[in-house]
């Protein structure tokens, strides 16, 4: 069996200097991400009219294709149509891509969250002289926020992994490092499991997070 333990022990230190990079592109995309998300479900929630039909078609469409070619379509096609976006760089084509895939996900995400909150609730704060977005600020957010936690936490995990494709764009992230070192080194099972290994370390550290975070949320409506 050729497999060098000591090597892929080695390895992950330097594999570590570059999880800075992708922690801020999952972080950053995924604050855009629930931003855009939020705005999607409140107009698909509301139907508001013609505003909610663009939104259907941006959800529909950026669920439905894949990552990698949305990153292409950002970071190749729109210099084309549109020149300006030619001194667009690598990482921050990356963290559009990846908000904009993700905002569709949680936009349904939350949507149902916001339908899991009774309707009654809102008519309550309107006959007590509430505006309906004093209701939904104040009542119907912070039960939806809730109940959208555990959907959202898991539209992240999968977000950090996706930013191992930010290296079909040059970007210099995790993955790309463990790629170019294996390239170098021959050793690929040694490179790729110790990659494997820090992601699924950091999926272990946020899921633990979450858990307690839901946990101190949920305190409020225990009897």
């Amino acid at each position: 069996m050729n497999f060098d333990g000591q090597y892929m022990l080695e390895v992950f230190p330097t594999l570590l200097k570059y999880l800075p990079l992708t922690l801020v592109m999952a972080v950053v995309a995924m604050i855009f991400a629930i931003a855009i998300g939020l705005v999607l479900a409140l107009i698909t929630k509301n139907r508001v009219p013609v505003l909610y039909q663009l939104a259907n078609v941006y959800i529909s469409f950026f669920r439905a294709t894949p990552t990698l070619v949305q990153l292409f379509l950002i970071y190749y096609g729109l210099p084309q149509l549109f020149p300006s976006f030619s001194a667009m760089n690598a990482l921050t084509a990356a963290i559009i891509g990846l908000s904009i895939k993700n905002s569709a996900y949680l936009a349904e995400i939350f949507r149902a969250a916001l339908d899991s909150v009774e309707n009654g609730q809102l008519e309550a704060c309107l006959a007590v002289g509430m505006t309906k977005a004093q209701a939904y600020r104040r009542i119907i957010l912070p039960q939806a926020t809730r109940n959208a936690i555990p959907a959202s936490g898991n539209t992240f995990i999968g977000l950090v992994k996706e930013t191992s494709l930010a290296f079909t764009l040059g970007v210099a992230e995790l993955f790309a490092q463990g790629k170019m070192m294996a390239s170098a080194s021959l050793k690929f099972f040694e490179i790729y499991l110790a990659v494997a290994i820090v992601y699924w370390a950091l999926t272990i550290v946020y899921s633990l997070l979450q858990e307690w975070l839901e946990k101190r949320l949920s305190r409020p409506y225990k009897n």
